[in-house]
Parts: structure tokens; C-alpha cells; sequence
């Protein structure tokens, strides 16, 4: 397996993201705006994708890049899940992505027909259908491709409902898109210079499909960083409540100067304290 230019460089990428998304973990100590669903499918790309580690050796760099991948994400997961304070930060009702019912599942449905039309094909017939071990990892390796296309969306689905994005979060998602458009030409710089390498046009268009989900928040990550504004990722018409007084959110229809029962005739000013009104319970008007 030859090196480039455009691996090598997706690589860096891949590989400073991943580091960054830690840092931001150990640092911020909290796990606002990381969506673990994304994780879970990035460790499942992995061990799925890397399980020729157990058959072929290509190079100690290419065996320790594809270990630390699978070990970085795979602690990435811990710190969300297990470590504390960072997992009691974890939004879970936020983070709701089905990812399982429409990202891992038909992954696995596509993976299985692309196998199968390959074999059929290419090698054998469907009388001779009997599988080995490199056939499932071909199948493993076909339904990672299929995956990773797709992974990103529970990331992205998140920061768009938070829509203000925090730095290094905005980093991470940005290294990872670009480690994704690299390694596009990657594929097609090995399919001409490689020997024994071919056109695959399923990595193709995996990639080119993943690479369009991150161009929107591109969009909004270049324009900000030139105007060296925060990172927003969103409509334009989202609301976010610190953008807003509270003067602003009153309107005639949940606002009122007197509170109380009208009928009993106990009305006060709003934040005026009524001789019922105790120490132990509070009256709290929303």
C-alpha cells in the first residue's frame, strides 16, 4: 500500500481531529454539542473496515494509525458514557438521531446487495455461492465504506439544533470533512498510480455523498471564520434564548402586571410578596 500526498494529508487530518475533540473533552469538561450516536458509527466503521489487522500486514504506519483510530474513538465513547463530569453533560434527548433504524441498518441492506451483485458478477455464480473469510471481510469492508458515508449526520443534526457552535467542536467537524474530500482523491490518485489498485466506484461515491453533507457547514464555518465571528450552523430564522431580553419575550398574551385569583379578589404587582407567602415555598411565575 503506497503512500501520497492526499492519504497522507487526510491522515494529518483525520488524525488532528480526533485529538482535538479530545482536548475539547478534557478541557471543557462537558459534552454539549458531541454526539456519541456519531461515535458509535465512527468505531463501527473501524472495526468493521480494520479487520484485515488480524490477517495482512502493510507497514507498521498503516497498523498504528488503523489501532489508534479504533482506540481513540473507542475512549472518545468512555469519556461520553462513563467519565465524570463529562458524561452527565451528555444531552441524550438532544443527541436522538434513530441511528440504528436509518443509518446502520440499511447500511448493512446495501452492503449485502453490493456484495452480492459483485460476486455474481466478478467471480463465481450464484450455484457457487460459499463464502470464506475474505469474503466477510469484504462484506465488513463494503458495509464500512457504506457507513462512514453517513455517519456524520447525527453530528451535524445536533449542531444544528444547537446552533451556536462552541470552537473546537466547529474544529473537529471541519478537520473531519476535509480528511474525508482528501482521501476522495486519495482513491483515485492510487487507481491510477498504483499498481494492482482499482476503480472502486462504491468509495467514490460514499465519498463524494459524506463530503456533501459537511459543505453546508463549511459554508457557515469559512464565512465566519473570515468575519471572525462565532460558528453558526443553522437557518437564519432559528431563535436562541440569550439573543433575546426578557423584556423581548414578553408579549400581552404571557405577560401580566397583576398575578394572583381574581375571583377571591387576591391580586398584587408582579414580584410582590403576599402575607401567605412563605420562605419554604416560593411563588415561581413562568
Amino acid at each position: 500500500m503506497s503512500m501520497n500526498i492526499f492519504r497522507l494529508t487526510g491522515d494529518m487530518c483525520h488524525l488532528l481531529s480526533i485529538l482535538i475533540l479530545l482536548r475539547r473533552l478534557h478541557v471543557a469538561k462537558n459534552a454539549e454539542g458531541i454526539s456519541l450516536r456519531t461515535q458509535e458509527l465512527f468505531v463501527m466503521v473501524s472495526l468493521t473496515r480494520y479487520t484485515d489487522l488480524l490477517t495482512t500486514f502493510y507497514s507498521y504506519y498503516n497498523s498504528l494509525m488503523k489501532i489508534f483510530f479504533i482506540t481513540s474513538v473507542s475512549y472518545t465513547i468512555y469519556l461520553i458514557r462513563r467519565r465524570e463530569p463529562i458524561c452527565s453533560t451528555y444531552d441524550r434527548q438532544q443527541d436522538n438521531f434513530p441511528h440504528w433504524k436509518f443509518l446502520v441498518a440499511p447500511s448493512a441492506v446495501v452492503a449485502t446487495v453490493i456484495f452480492l451483485i459483485e460476486y455474481n458478477t466478478r467471480r463465481y455464480g450464484w450455484e457457487s455461492l460459499t463464502f470464506h473469510l475474505f469474503d466477510v471481510q469484504e462484506i465488513l469492508w463494503t458495509f464500512s465504506i457504506v457507513l462512514e458515508s453517513v455517519a456524520i449526520l447525527p453530528q451535524l443534526s445536533l449542531l444544528r439544533r444547537y446552533r451556536s457552535i462552541e470552537n473546537l467542536t466547529a474544529n473537529y467537524v471541519f478537520c473531519m470533512g476535509i480528511y474525508r474530500f482528501l482521501y476522495i482523491f486519495n482513491w483515485v490518485y492510487r487507481a491510477y498510480n498504483e499498481p494492482g489498485y482499482r476503480h472502486h466506484f462504491l468509495v467514490y461515491v460514499g465519498g463524494v455523498l459524506q463530503s456533501l453533507f459537511y459543505v453546508e457547514f463549511f459554508y457557515h464555518y469559512i464565512k465566519c471564520r473570515m468575519t471572525g465571528k462565532e460558528v453558526r450552523y443553522g437557518e437564519e430564522g432559528d431563535i436562541e434564548y440569550h439573543d433575546l431580553s426578557v423584556e423581548a419575550l414578553r408579549t400581552e398574551e404571557n405577560s401580566s402586571p397583576l398575578i394572583g385569583n381574581s375571583d377571591s379578589g387576591n391580586l398584587r404587582m408582579r414580584g410582590a410578596q403576599n402575607e401567605n407567602d412563605s420562605e419554604e415555598s416560593p411563588l415561581i411565575v413562568v
